[in-house]
């Protein structure tokens, strides 16, 4: 390879790690909407994964029945989490064309 490839291959990769800081920015900001139980619960995540809101219908609090309200909770975590993963996965795609570049996971 000769030093105008080398030059800009740096150049390409430069501006992928600049689409990719700017992917992580637009992550943080987006959010999702996760439900279970038919609305019972709902669940808020950011881009990051990071929860900013959990929302429970009171008719489904029951103290006779904490594990079913548990579990309500836990689906609409998981599902949010899929659904933030399917975010980061599209954005990737977009920034590298679709290609699977190795050791080019999201760095959170």
């Amino acid at each position: 390879m000769g030093k105008g490839g080398l030059g800009n291959m740096m150049k390409q990769i430069q501006q992928m790690q600049a689409k990719m800081e700017e992917m992580q920015a637009k992550l943080e900001e987006a959010e999702v909407e996760a439900t279970a139980g038919g609305g019972m619960v709902t669940v808020v995540m950011n881009g990051k994964h990071i929860i900013k809101s959990v929302t429970i219908d009171p008719e489904v609090v029951d103290p006779e029945d904490v594990d079913m309200l548990q579990d309500l909770v836990l689906a609409a975590v998981n599902q949010a989490n899929e659904k933030v993963q399917e975010m980061q996965s599209e954005q990737m795609s977009s920034i590298t064309g679709g290609m699977n570049l190795p050791g080019m996971n999201l760095p959170f």
